[in-house]
């Protein structure tokens, strides 16, 4: 049986954007979910604090082959550097506005999300069945072309959304009915 991990993004939590929503169609259908609250802001968020909250879920047997990954922002880049690091391989892997060694969103962002960057961007395709990636054509923070870049490093299974944002609340995600078809 599968088992889903929703994953917030920076200065975010597993309550905003489309998290709570995808978790309750989850939950209704008796899917097993978890939807860690990562450390968020600057001197909180790193790679070193949001493994150390994944190593639990870990060691307890519950990130594996049966895993299904649905990762937003920054997470999608901080998974795939967990599961290479760790050498986990899961079911899948849906990423909503993911990116990788982007830097001048603003000053803390980028203080938060340096250390999640990784050169081997393109390993994780050997730790997932099936990767996902989604975003938008004007996302505020992100710029297309870093999107575009990350997508192509990992998959050929792309969705653009036109004037879609950062695919999260405050471009309207707060539900995110598109995404249940990766369940």
């Amino acid at each position: 049986m599968n088992n889903y991990f929703l994953l917030h993004g920076s200065f975010s939590s597993p309550f905003s954007n489309w998290i709570p929503y995808l978790r309750e169609k989850l939950e209704s259908l008796e899917k097993i979910v978890y939807t860690p609250d990562l450390p968020s802001g600057v001197g909180y968020q790193s790679y070193d604090s949001w493994k150390k909250i994944m190593d639990v879920y870990l060691d307890c047997g519950l990130i594996n082959e049966n895993t299904i990954i649905f990762a937003h922002s920054i997470a999608p880049v901080f998974i795939a550097k967990y599961l290479v690091e760790k050498k986990i391989k899961v079911e899948r892997l849906i990423f909503v506005s993911g990116f990788n060694n982007y830097l001048g969103i603003d000053s803390d962002y980028d203080a938060v999300n340096e250390s999640m960057y990784f050169d081997n961007l393109s390993d994780i395709k050997e730790y997932a069945k099936e990767i996902v990636c989604l975003y938008s054509d004007n996302d505020p923070y992100v710029k297309y072309d870093v999107e575009k870049s990350f997508a192509d490093a990992i998959t050929d299974n792309v969705v653009i959304y036109p004037n879609g944002g950062h695919l999260n609340s405050e471009s309207g995600y707060t539900e995110f009915s598109d995404l249940l078809k990766y369940i």
